[in-house]
């Protein structure tokens, strides 16, 4: 698993390895973190380091390879997207040449609902236009597109994950997001209630929504962490490449997320208004029937109380 030592991936990792999986993260470390590892091996490298990289893989042979690291700030995207090209697609490339070398088959990937940029309608599917608006979105779209045409070439088989916004922590309370400079909402927002942060930023109230602020399918990362064990099942099983959406199918608007960890926290923090961000889509909800009914997924934390509960005992633990 490459990023297996960030948020998402070490609750995948966490979870592969209750599973009894034997699993090798490699990670360069400069968003995840060492004692997030909670299960198998961890090697610290940088998919730039093609050598290295390919030495490792060597030694430890995998069946199948999750690919979880990448740069992930929309707003940073627009700013420079040269680094969003170079470490979400460049590198993409580097790990796909390598497992290609060592004929590995099976391979699972983390994409993203930015893919779809302003959908025409909501929930979106699986088969909506492509029209990323950032390049973040775009960078994950030339990676799909590589994969697409891989397979089609050979026996390679992917699974492409599309995440809409993942929040929370897994219950148990050894794992959960740590980010420099947290980007995500409901991070922010239990911050604030902190007292980390003086004030939480609404970035837009004009957009075409009932109150103004941007809609959002916020999924439990349990759940998606769960949904890669089932598309690591369906493509052992069924050996067919495919792409998923990973959301509950309904949304929550800034100002319904912000009440929420209100509530959570019993913190009547400060709220600010503040003008749109470059590159935010006014709604995202996905259509998730697809990885129901295909992988088997069944989400178990459709409950943004639940969501945020979770994430907020993990904050004070901080």
């Amino acid at each position: 698993m490459t990023g297996g030592a960030g948020y998402i991936g070490s609750h995948v990792v966490k979870m592969l390895g209750e599973a009894g999986y034997e699993t090798l993260v490699y990670d360069n470390l400069s968003t995840g973190h060492d004692w997030a590892v909670l299960h198998g091996k961890l090697v610290v490298g940088d998919l730039a380091d093609k050598t290295f990289l390919a030495d490792t893989v060597a030694g430890f042979s995998p069946d199948a390879v999750m690919h979880f690291a990448a740069s992930i700030q929309v707003e940073e995207s627009v700013g420079n997207p040269l680094k969003y090209y170079r470490n979400n697609t460049a590198n993409a490339l580097n790990l796909l040449e390598t497992i290609q070398a060592a004929r590995i088959r099976l391979f699972i990937f983390s994409s993203t609902a930015a893919v779809y940029g302003i959908p025409a309608q909501n929930p979106v599917s699986e088969d909506a236009p492509l029209t990323p608006i950032n390049p973040y979105g775009m960078s994950k779209v030339m990676v799909e597109q590589i994969l697409k045409d891989y397979s089609q070439s050979s026996d390679f088989r992917y699974i492409a994950l599309r995440y809409f916004n993942v929040a929370g922590a897994d219950p148990d309370g050894r794992i959960g997001q740590v980010y420099k400079n947290p980007t995500h909402l409901i991070t922010r927002a239990l911050k604030t209630a902190k007292g980390e942060l003086s004030k939480l930023s609404i970035f837009g109230t004009d957009y075409p929504t009932p109150d103004g602020t941007c809609i959002r399918d916020y999924i439990h990362v349990n759940d998606l962490a769960a949904a890669h064990i089932s598309a690591l099942d369906h493509l052992v099983t069924e050996n067919c490449s495919s792409i998923y959406n990973c959301g509950y199918g309904h949304g929550y608007s800034v100002r319904e997320i912000i009440r929420s960890c209100k509530a959570a926290t019993g913190i009547d923090f400060a709220v600010e208004e503040a003008d749109r961000r470059p590159g935010d889509p006014p709604s995202l909800v996905a259509e998730s029937a697809k990885a129901q009914k295909e992988l088997g997924w069944q989400p178990q934390h459709d409950d943004i109380d639940f969501i945020i509960r979770t994430a907020w005992k993990w904050e004070k633990k901080q």
